[in-house]
C-alpha cells in the first residue's frame, strides 16, 4: 500500500502503529490477554512518563517468564506528516524478559525501569542501537540481592523487525549483564565485542532471560 492509500485509509484518531504491534504479539502470545500498564496522565498532557503503555505476556517457552513489551518509542497514532518515513518516531519499541520464580511476582519495577529509560530518549533526543551498553549504577531492581548492574540490547528473537505505516520498528530486547562483565566491556566498548558476550549468553538461553541470581560468565 502507498503513501496515498495510507492516508486515504487512516484518521488520526486510529492508532495504527500500536496495532502493528498488538498484531505482532497476537501471533506469538493467540489469544492471551496481557497485564497492561498505562500512565495515570499521558505524556503530551503533562504526565511524568513518556510510554502510553507496557503490555506483560506470560511466557513458558524454554523457562516460564515474563515479556515487557513497550509502547511510545515508534509513532503510535496515525501522523500524516510521517507516513511513509524510513523509521517510525524513534525507530524501536523496547522488550524484556524476566526470569518468572511466581505468578504474582513484583513486576512494576521493570516499568519503572522501561519508563525511566525512555525519559532519558524523550528528554535526550538519543536513541538505543543494538549492542548498546548502559550501566545501571546499582541492581536494576533496587532492593534486591543481585549482580545484574547493567544492560544492553539486542533484537527480540521472537519479535524482530516489522515495517509500519510510519516506517521501521525494531524490537530492542534488553540483557541483563553482571558487574563483571560490563566492567571488561567498559574497557572495550565496541560493539563488537558486546555482541560477542550476548551470543555467550544465547548459547545456554536462546531468548536471553534476565535472571536476577545469575552469575557472571566464566
Amino acid at each position: 500500500m502507498n503513501t496515498e492509500e495510507y492516508r486515504k485509509q487512516f484518521s488520526e484518531d486510529d492508532a495504527v502503529g500500536w496495532e502493528c504491534i498488538d498484531k505482532e504479539l497476537e501471533k506469538i502470545y493467540p489469544g492471551q490477554e496481557p497485564l497492561h500498564f498505562a500512565p495515570p496522565l499521558q505524556y503530551v498532557a503533562g504526565g511524568n512518563d513518556p510510554l502510553d503503555g507496557i503490555s506483560v505476556y506470560r511466557s513458558a517457552k524454554q523457562e516460564k517468564h515474563f515479556h515487557f513489551v513497550t509502547y511510545g518509542f515508534s509513532e503510535l497514532y496515525y501522523n500524516e506528516k510521517s507516513i511513509g518515513g524510513e523509521f517510525s518516531k524513534f525507530g524501536f519499541e523496547l522488550t524484556f524478559r524476566l526470569k518468572m520464580e511466581h505468578e504474582d511476582d513484583n513486576i512494576h519495577w521493570v516499568c519503572n525501569l522501561l519508563q525511566n529509560l525512555a525519559r532519558y530518549v524523550f528528554q535526550s533526543g538519543k536513541w538505543f542501537e543494538e549492542y548498546h551498553l548502559i550501566p545501571a549504577n546499582g541492581p536494576i531492581r533496587i532492593g534486591y540481592n543481585t549482580d545484574i548492574t547493567a544492560l544492553s540490547f539486542t533484537l527480540d528473537p521472537e519479535l524482530g523487525k516489522i515495517d509500519t505505516p510510519h516506517g521501521e520498528v525494531s524490537f530492542l530486547q534488553l540483557v541483563g549483564l553482571t558487574t563483571n562483565e560490563f566492567k571488561q566491556l567498559e574497557q572495550n566498548p565496541a560493539p563488537t565485542e558486546t555482541e560477542k558476550v550476548i551470543e555467550k549468553l544465547r548459547k545456554d538461553n536462546a531468548l536471553l532471560i534476565t535472571d536476577l541470581d545469575r552469575k557472571s560468565l566464566q
